[in-house]
């Protein structure tokens, strides 16, 4: 099933749950079979299948079924476009943490003046 919208909200959704953070490792390896992918996990195929379709419906992984096997593969572009909002919220928080850095040192300062 391949989606055709991205929402950060699925994404993150996604991304909440430590297996499916566990998959999208693995997959920054290469494409993997379910089968390989479920292998690390306490849980049953059908369990696993539900991680899966998470991270298929939120945009991140995309899958394709050859004779047998499902083979799973990451989405590099929806996972960039995640990466790049966590960026640009981390380069604000930043720029008020200097903010902040700057008046406690410009505080500090005028009291050591008094």
């Amino acid at each position: 099933m391949e989606n055709c919208s991205f929402s950060l909200d699925t994404a993150f959704h996604a991304l909440a749950d430590s297996t499916r953070r566990a998959v999208i490792s693995r997959l920054m390896k290469g494409p993997g079979p379910v089968k390989e992918l479920a292998e690390p996990f306490d849980m049953g195929l059908p369990a696993f299948l539900k991680h899966l379709r998470v991270l298929e419906e939120s945009g991140l992984i995309a899958t394709e079924k050859s004779g047998r096997v499902r083979t799973c593969r990451i989405r590099p572009k929806h996972l960039s476009e995640a990466e790049t909002w966590l960026s640009e919220q981390r380069a604000l928080w930043q720029a008020g943490a200097d903010r902040l850095a700057t008046y406690v040192e410009n505080q500090m300062t005028e009291d050591d003046d008094e």
